[in-house]
């Protein structure tokens, strides 16, 4: 026990490169027990009614304990192995077993209660007295009001919904690494690009196979559905996507039956903390103020929207009848078909561009931008790491003092959850004179490189990396010195992707794209006219991208405003009455998008789904101030990389973290409450 590297003080770093399955399983139920000590003292009734003497203790010793429970859990979504998963399984319910039991807990409740009707509580920063507001809330909400039956009943429900939620994204996990699509005549590979094939021959010959392996992870299945000329092809990874987890693949791996279990007691909770749905519960803790807000705020957006959409669903039609000779367009070939139109459109293809934005030189851009804004400084530190892919970087202010540490994590691999993500290991935290930084994870999974050269991304993939990139900063640069109001801890959910939303405004700027490009062959970054072109298909099918996004939050809200469980059957009626509300594609009888949907089941986006639209008007509007700002070029161009504009975003929404309602941060920083106005004008729907 010595030894293990998960039991290192908070504010030592971990040594992620000794991290084993056994440190997970003797370190949690260690540090439990000591949190539950720390509890069970903080809650004596006899203790002085003050912050040091009841919080500060607790904190104390609860932070060792999610720091290494969030260690845990990311090293399981980026380097899953059986011996690992099978350690994190062992711990989640010793986890969730006693965060319920803290949330239940009449004993805190009455401290906490008690310190908010004292006279000590007008004494207290409003940030603390925010905090304190905060976690009663969260102790109602946690079932503390609960008695008896009720109270176990809570308890029980609580346990079995982390379990679900964990075996749905082990089940997506195991979907995608487990399917394969084996090629062994390279004229059906006609029209992917170059450094897919590549990577397709060497994993099958890592497998000691001929040919060629495609599989369903982004780096290749995105690009086989652009370019692939084989319909037969595309429909063959479009099938292999849409059913993920579902009962057309391995019945081990069916999500099904846990869609069922999780949405019926999630409307058990609901009823047991006083609430008709769990879409109620839900929105206690979000800017929205009801379901029927953010119904009536997704219906207006998909008013506004569906005519583009409808607009750009036939232009793509007329184009694959006219051009490609395709009069029965199916799902698998609207990326491929849409590709097209766009190289027709624009003249340039995705892949023409992608040879442009080599990895080193866009991260240095995205350095740069966040430089020039927030006055901060990336400097590469050796740290241990997780794997040989991740570099560690210490963040620093102007007079180069440490604001906290960032992990990348870019690329694709097996054993790694797909997507893109920030997380953290811990929060910035101020104890009397000694002050901890925070530390923090971006991941993403980007396609790595090859043959010795430079990885290359997408476009799309800039964006993401600068979407996480707003998330990360959200943590770095916080100056909350107490982690009950850090961003992530309680930002209202609604509000979170305001950072990460307004970072991707940059990756369309020309100053910013010709600082992060570099040709992988040139050297040269990108040349004026491709980036015109870039710059006028910004919008290209806006309209069905965003009545997708709206149809995924819209089902969202319909399937949690029940007060009680629905089949799976009903589930996917429930979308279909989604679709012929707002969409304008329609995919086959047999598909199951329900089945990979993380971020409902296993993600923290139930009932919260909206929260992207919700938080990309915040993000279009903080971003018009930067517009208004901006400094005309003597070639004409606009430079929004304004420093004073910046400082204000970072005093106003970066750095106060959770220490107030998102909306008072809103308002400070643009002087009036948001407008849908700006997304609708960066959407190109302004005349809408």
């Amino acid at each position: 026990m010595a030894n293990n590297p998960l039991l290192c003080p908070v504010n030592q770093p971990i040594d992620y490169a000794q991290v084993q399955p056994d440190h997970i399983v003797q370190a949690i139920p260690v540090l439990i027990d000591d949190a539950r000590r720390a509890t069970d003292e903080a809650a004596r009734p006899d203790l002085p009614c003050s912050w040091d003497a009841i919080i500060e203790p607790l904190q104390d010793k609860t932070e060792a304990l999610w720091r290494a429970w969030s260690v845990a859990g990311h090293l399981n979504a980026v380097v899953n192995t059986p011996e690992l998963r099978a350690a994190y399984n062992q711990c989640l319910p010793q986890v969730t077993e006693f965060a319920t039991w803290v949330g239940l807990h009449e004993g805190l409740y009455q401290q906490y209660k008690r310190l908010k009707a004292s006279s000590e509580f007008s004494a207290l920063s409003p940030v603390r007295q925010r905090i304190i507001d905060l976690a009663l809330r969260d102790f109602r909400l946690g079932g503390a009001e609960l008695q008896g039956e009720q109270r176990e009943r809570y308890r029980t429900i609580s346990d079995q919904q982390a379990q679900l939620s964990q075996k749905f994204s082990e089940n997506v996990l195991d979907s995608i690494d487990r399917w394969a699509l084996y090629i062994t005549d390279e004229s059906r590979l006609e029209g992917l690009p170059a450094d897919v094939i590549h990577a397709a021959r060497q994993a099958a010959r890592d497998e000691g196979k001929d040919g060629w392996k495609l599989t369903l992870k982004m780096p290749c299945y995105i690009p086989v559905m652009q370019y692939a000329q084989d319909r037969e092809l595309r429909y063959d990874m479009y099938r292999g996507y849409a059913t993920i987890a579902s009962e057309f693949g391995d019945p081990e791996l069916d999500n099904s039956s846990l869609i069922e279990q999780l949405l019926a007691l999630r409307a058990e909770e609901a009823r047991l903390l006083g609430y008709q749905t769990f879409a109620d519960v839900r929105l206690e803790t979000r800017m929205a103020e009801s379901a029927q807000q953010v119904l009536d705020f997704l219906r207006e957006l998909a008013q506004k929207a569906k005519p583009y959409a409808e607009r750009d669903l036939a232009e793509l039609k007329e184009f694959a009848a006219t051009t490609l000779g395709m009069d029965d367009v199916q799902p698998w070939d609207i990326a491929y078909i849409s590709e097209q139109l766009r190289e027709n459109r624009y003249a340039y293809s995705e892949d023409e561009v992608k040879q442009y934005f080599t990895e080193p030189q866009v991260l240095k851009g995205l350095f740069n931008v966040a430089s020039r804004l927030f006055d901060i400084k990336f400097n590469p530190v050796q740290a241990s790491t997780w794997h040989p892919d991740v570099r560690t970087f210490a963040v620093t202010d102007k007079n180069d003092t440490i604001l906290g540490h960032l992990y990348l994590d870019l690329y694709a691999r097996q054993g790694k959850q797909s997507g893109a993500w920030v997380s953290c290991e811990r929060d910035r935290r101020r104890r009397g004179d000694a002050l901890r930084t925070p530390v923090v994870y971006l991941t993403c999974n980007f396609s790595p490189a090859q043959s010795g050269k430079p990885a290359i991304l997408t476009h799309d993939d800039v964006i993401t990396l600068f979407h996480e990139s707003g998330h990360a900063l959200h943590a770095l640069l916080s100056r909350v010195d107490d982690p009950g109001a850090s961003a992530f801890s309680s930002v209202e959910w609604d509000a979170i992707e305001l950072p990460s939303q307004f970072m991707e405004n940059f990756c369309w700027e020309w100053s910013v794209v010709q600082a992060m490009s570099s040709h992988i062959e040139t050297g040269k970054s990108l040349p004026r006219e491709l980036y015109n072109k870039l710059l006028a298909a910004r919008n290209f099918q806006s309209g069905m991208q965003m009545v997708r996004q709206l149809e995924f939050a819209l089902f969202d809200m319909g399937i949690h405003q029940h007060d009680a469980g629905l089949s799976i059957k009903e589930v996917l009626e429930a979308l279909d009455q989604v679709r012929k509300e707002v969409a304008v594609l329609f995919p086959p009888s047999w598909h199951r998008f329900p089945h990979n949907f993380s971020h409902l089941f296993a993600g923290g986006y139930s009932a919260g789904y909206y929260s992207y639209k919700w938080a990309e008007v915040l993000s279009a509007d903080a971003y018009a101030a930067f517009e208004e700002s901006a400094v005309i070029q003597p070639d004409g161009t606009r430079d929004t990389l304004c420093p004073k504009t910046g400082r204000r975003f970072l005093d106003e929404i970066l750095a106060v973290g959770g220490a107030r309602p998102a909306a008072e941060s809103f308002q400070a920083f643009r002087g009036r409450e948001p407008s849908i106005d700006a997304l609708l004008k960066h959407s190109g729907m302004a005349e809408a």
